[in-house]
């Protein structure tokens, strides 16, 4: 908060103490944020000098909150989405060695959840693939080298085109020359990938006791904030870990995302902690809605996941879920949900730019 002090003569605030004071407000536009108050002074009747008696005082003080640079560049308008009501569907799927019964194993699922109605169906965290870092290198698919180099993708394409859906396609182990990435990849309902997003938070976490898990030892991170425009809205896109960030979440937002899908795999340790609060935090606080897919549980694995996918509404609210074993969600996504939370709680119109900002540095150097 800025505050300036316009003082008509030389005095002090203190030569007026012990004085009768008159205050005038006057109230700005609300775009404004700007107070100003109008004191009137009358000195002691000690004062000598009684050209003081019409002394006058001014206090102004501006509060810019600025709200619309607490983004930097500026949050974008939340676009108008092709679809207003749709399904959803959230394939929470048993993962074995067999990868190519991994691939039958979740076209089939896709296909359910296609029968049940659903325009968008998200698949789990390595799903293709035991999660460990001994099996990324040996399940890994170079995608960009085509069907033949990647059977995983190439049957998200076939299927999503046969059955006229979109679908997020979960992650897989990703060879990039001599690189190894955890990867997700986006289709429209023509069949074509319309993004990949590479995990940005790499898990290395050391709980002693519980859990000890570098992905680092075999994975790299990625460098792209993913927002993709599909068939059924705007869609952010992070893997698992990038979910305990804010920042990216709070960026997609900034860009217009509807709905933000985060397959993962969390575990035993930090999934009944952890899991469902922070899919809730991230909706909430961002105001869009929060969808997640897990693995289901094979207390026998090398890697045991939590699972509880979940779809969480703008509110914070528990629209659908389930438990760990396998199992297809089908649930419903209205945006209209999210324009009436925003007019509900207008945190847009609130925030404190003056105080701080969140900078998307890849749309500030585009400009």
């Amino acid at each position: 908060m800025r505050v300036g002090f316009l003082l008509s003569s030389s005095s002090t605030l203190s030569s007026v103490i012990g004085s009768s004071i008159s205050r005038s407000i006057v109230r700005p536009a609300p775009s404004q944020h700007l107070l100003h108050l109008t004191f009137h002074f009358i000195p002691n009747r000690t004062t000598s000098n009684s050209s003081q008696f019409s002394r006058r005082t001014t206090v102004t003080a501006s509060m810019a909150f600025k709200p619309e640079e607490a983004r930097v560049p500026p949050a974008l308008q939340l676009p108008s989405p092709p679809i207003t009501k749709f399904k959803i569907g959230l394939c929470q799927l048993a993962v074995t060695a067999d990868k190519e019964r991994n691939i039958v194993h979740a076209r089939t699922a896709i296909e359910e959840a296609a029968e049940k109605g659903a325009k968008l169906v998200v698949l789990p965290e390595i799903w293709n693939s035991p999660y460990s870092n001994d099996s990324f290198p040996i399940y890994a698919e170079d995608i960009d080298a085509g069907p033949d180099a990647s059977p995983s993708t190439a049957m998200l394409s076939e299927v999503a085109r046969l059955l006229k859906i979109t679908i997020v396609g979960g992650s897989i182990p990703e060879r990039s020359g001599d690189k190894l990435y955890n990867t997700c990849c986006v289709f429209d309902a023509e069949g074509k990938l319309k993004a990949k997003h590479r995990k940005i938070h790499l898990f290395d976490i050391d709980i002693p006791g519980k859990i000890t898990f570098k992905e680092s030892q075999t994975l790299r991170a990625g460098d792209t904030p993913t927002v993709v425009d599909t068939e059924v809205g705007r869609i952010g896109v992070g893997i698992c870990y990038d979910i305990r960030f804010q920042e990216l979440a709070t960026l997609y937002a900034a860009r217009g995302a509807h709905l933000i899908c985060y397959p993962g795999a969390f575990n035993m340790t930090t999934g009944p902690l952890h899991w469902e609060l922070l899919q809730r935090a991230r909706a909430v606080d961002n105001q869009l809605y929060v969808a997640t897919c897990s693995p289901a549980r094979d207390p026998g694995g090398g890697y045991v996941a939590w699972g509880h996918s979940t779809l969480i509404g703008p509110f914070g609210e528990v629209l659908a879920t389930t438990e760990h074993d396998e199992a297809i969600i089908i649930s419903e996504i209205d945006y209209s949900q999210i324009e009436l939370r925003r007019t509900n709680l207008p945190l847009e119109k609130q925030r404190r730019g003056d105080l701080y900002r969140l900078i998307d540095v890849q749309r500030s150097s585009s400009q």
